[in-house]
């Protein structure tokens, strides 16, 4: 069987981390099995719609590498594939479905909704639709009056519905506690469970890869498969993303935008390294693996449903491994450079910018953390910061003849720096650890710097002495 996976997200907001993590686990069940990935966009609640949202999960998709096969922006054979323009498909199989039986015309209006759902709930049960009883003819004449009517699933009220989920147990559900679910509304839009269905058949999905909130609506989906005589797909039902507390991922919580993780200047790999392993870990045990390494060895059934915690710590972690122990160090340049660029940080990427960056990356997590620790790379103006204001407080008295010994080096280069500084508390009768902080402080205003030789080197002899001279005075 060809594997067919799609993602359907709705554009309603921020591109979610949720998407991307569902996107990365569909995307690479159809690349095993050489099939195609479809994306989706689910946009028929104009309510909540938001005008560039489909644009920004495009954007998303192409920063992480997700690439689909088919989408609204290169086409495919089963378009279109915005909801919106596929508009009247869904009222026809909706009908489809009256005529056959499996559904039915509902007039109740919501007044009365609110009052059956009141006496439901009272006596403990789902809420028993009048209209379900109405005759064809009966509701042919309603509709002729132009009275206003929505389209219900008719759920047969004996038996169970029963999901089975590649990932879990059977799950059943008891026919008499699922509701008569509407499948169009009285406006002509369909409902997501119609919709959803209706668009996954036509689009020949196969496996129906998505989050564990989708449970509860999928016997509906599959008593729809059962209605219109189709083959169910490959049901899975992925664990939810969980903040440290476990409750399910929010922005009230963790960031959950993926721009808030691009303009923080998280790498695309690592972030896609760090959600395949939300629920899954390699069988060898590796932490640093790439797409292709993954579509290698994941297998569907090795998923756990234990609640993986999104953690901004790990990802921190993860981030900080790509750029020390992945990328080459040009690489990290040109992508900082790119990243600080968008960030309207005007720098040349000439060969100091190659020294700070290499100097920094192992003292950074995230492009972000870049500017703010490098100051004094850039500018006279720099902060000295409370440590360093203490270092120089106590040894100010060294730094006039340090200066003097950086000045007059016949090579200023990190091996010599270091010797001269060994040099000078041997002959003093001092501890490195009295010498260097004071010429620290002064050159950078922080103690949290690269090794000082290294450091002195990058900034060039007539930089440091002038500040060191500076700071002396």
């Amino acid at each position: 069987m060809s594997v067919v996976t799609r993602i359907a997200p709705s554009p309603t907001g921020d591109p979610h981390v949720g998407t991307a993590y569902i996107g990365l686990f569909n995307r690479t069940l159809a690349r095993q099995a050489g099939g195609k990935f479809i994306l989706r966009i689910e946009d028929t609640d104009r309510g909540r719609y938001v005008a560039d949202s489909e644009t920004r999960i495009f954007q998303m998709m192409q920063w992480l590498g997700l690439e689909p096969d088919e989408s609204p922006l290169q086409g495919g054979p089963n378009g279109p594939y915005r909801q919106s323009e596929r508009f009247d498909l869904y009222g026809d199989y909706a009908r489809q479905l009256v005529e056959s039986g499996h559904a039915y015309y509902a007039f109740e209006t919501p007044e009365e909704l609110t009052a059956l759902r009141e006496q439901a709930q009272q006596a403990g049960r789902v809420i028993a639709i009048p209209s379900r009883d109405l005759s064809a003819g009966e509701a042919q004449r309603r509709l002729d009056a132009g009275e206003a009517a929505v389209i219900r699933l008719k759920v047969d009220r004996e038996g169970e519905t029963v999901v089975n989920d590649r990932l879990r147990d059977p799950i059943h559900f008891q026919n008499r506690e699922i509701d008569d679910k509407v499948l169009l509304k009285a406006d002509g839009f369909p409902t997501y469970h119609l919709a959803n269905v209706v668009d996954d058949r036509l689009m020949g999905v196969t496996h129906v890869v998505r989050a564990e909130e989708w449970i509860t609506s999928t016997p509906i989906h599959v008593l729809l498969y059962r209605a219109f005589g189709w083959p169910e797909p490959v049901w899975a039902h992925m664990p939810l993303l969980r903040n440290s507390d476990r409750s399910k991922i929010s922005k009230r919580k963790n960031p959950t935008s993926v721009e808030w993780y691009q303009k923080q200047g998280f790498l695309p790999e690592a972030m896609l390294n760090f959600l395949a392993t939300m629920g899954w870990t390699h069988p060898d045990g590796q932490e640093i693996f790439d797409l292709t390494e993954f579509e290698r060895v994941f297998d569907l059934s090795d998923v756990t449903l234990g609640g993986p915690v999104f953690s901004l710590e790990k990802l921190r972690w993860y981030n900080g491994k790509y750029l020390r122990e992945v990328l080459s160090e040009d690489e990290v340049a040109r992508r900082l450079h790119a990243f600080l660029a968008d960030q309207k940080v005007s720098l040349p990427l000439d060969d100091y910018f190659r020294a700070v960056t290499r100097l920094m990356t192992p003292r950074i997590e995230v492009f972000a953390d870049f500017m703010d620790k490098t100051a004094y790379f850039w500018s006279e103006d720099y902060p000295t910061d409370e440590k360093a204001q203490k270092a120089l407080d106590g040894s100010r008295d060294l730094l006039p003849d340090l200066a003097a010994r950086l000045k007059n080096l016949p090579t200023f280069d990190a091996a010599s720096i270091k010797a001269a500084f060994h040099a000078y508390a041997e002959e003093k009768g001092l501890k490195l650890g009295k010498v260097m902080p004071p010429v620290r402080a002064a050159v950078a205003g922080t103690m949290e710097s690269p090794d000082l030789p290294d450091l002195l080197a990058a900034l060039g002899r007539d930089r440091v002495v002038a500040r060191v001279d500076r700071v002396a005075r």
